[in-house]
């Protein structure tokens, strides 16, 4: 069943992938679907697969959900028997004209957080010791950010659809590398590599990605196994490739935080009227970021990391 779920995502994104990037009518031609349909999806799509989950049809309020003069019962009723058990309550409660099952007395008093739940007998889970890296370019984690709808005009999503912020993350120094780009691909990942090993100032031995079919066909919906230009770019390059494990986001733990500090900092309250106002800004940010202090470097910035890493080496 939920790889029944998983795949239907999969097509769904698929779906509006694809409408961004050839336009809504040649995708409802392509996979014969109505062109509300695909614009129901983009307008619920975030980036994310899971915003294409389908939503819970649960009604918000139930015909035969306690009342407020039960809830009020069974609140009076417990302060003044705190360590009655539950069947007892229930009997009580009974006898003063409750007619709800001591199943449904059970769910009102989890939900009301009266009643404590017994202790969860599942494993709880322990994060592995991180792995820290010990110079400049010993791993990269690179990712890519969708540029938040609400950044762009009403002109730049009818016409180009949507942007990217294509980043690469040093996890030695956290020095940044962005770029703006109209293309979420496999093809665009290949130039951003270029421009990775050109803008960074040492050399990159890993590059640490998800599973995104931008990067790597490791899980396409086509089940190909045939490599990416992006993978074939690293193997020219010497540069080792390492995939995340699927599902696990917080393996890329520091491009992902990073995004986050792009939302608060960057994205919020801001609109772009152009790709060339936003590749521009965006390389603004990029020195910015890139000269603020940061707590995990001890309050340096990721560029006096990386000067002081050069000065130990040279001394």
């Amino acid at each position: 069943m939920s790889n029944s779920i998983t795949q239907d995502i999969q097509y769904k994104q698929t779906v509006v992938e694809y409408s961004y990037r050839h336009g809504v009518t040649k995708a409802a031609i392509k996979f014969k679907m109505y062109r509300k349909t695909i614009y129901r999806w983009r307008e619920r799509y975030d980036g994310t697969a899971k915003s294409l989950k389908n939503k819970s049809r649960r009604p918000h309020r139930h015909p035969k959900q306690h009342t407020e003069a039960e809830i009020k019962m069974i609140k009076d009723y417990k302060v003044k028997n705190k360590e009655t058990g539950l069947v007892v309550l229930w009997v009580k409660l009974q006898r003063k004209g409750y007619t709800r099952s001591i199943t449904s007395l059970y769910r009102v008093m989890q939900r009301l957080e009266i009643y404590k739940k017994a202790p969860s007998k599942k494993k709880q889970y322990e994060p592995k010791p991180y792995e820290q890296m010990t110079h400049p370019g010993e791993r990269v984690q690179v990712d890519v950010k969708y540029v938040p709808l609400n950044c762009l005009t009403k002109e730049i999503k009818e016409r180009d659809g949507r942007y990217y912020q294509y980043t690469a993350i040093d996890e030695y120094t956290r020095k940044r590398v962005l770029w703006a780009s109209k293309e979420h691909s496999t093809y665009a990942s290949e130039e951003f590599l270029k421009i990775i090993i050109k803008k960074f100032p040492f050399k990159i031995e890993c590059i640490q990605t998800d599973n995104g079919t931008e990067f790597t066909n490791r899980l396409n919906p086509q089940g190909t196994t045939k490599k990416t230009k992006f993978e074939k770019a690293l193997e020219k390059q010497g540069i080792k490739h390492k995939l995340i494990k699927p599902k696990t986001p917080r393996h890329n733990g520091k491009v992902e935080r990073s995004h986050r500090k792009d939302q608060e900092r960057f994205y919020y309250k801001r609109e772009f009227k152009s790709f060339e106002e936003f590749e521009r800004k965006l390389g603004y940010w990029e020195k910015e970021y890139n000269n603020f202090p940061m707590k995990p470097l001890g309050w340096k910035s990721p560029n006096e990391q990386l000067k002081e890493y050069k000065l130990k080496k040279s001394a």
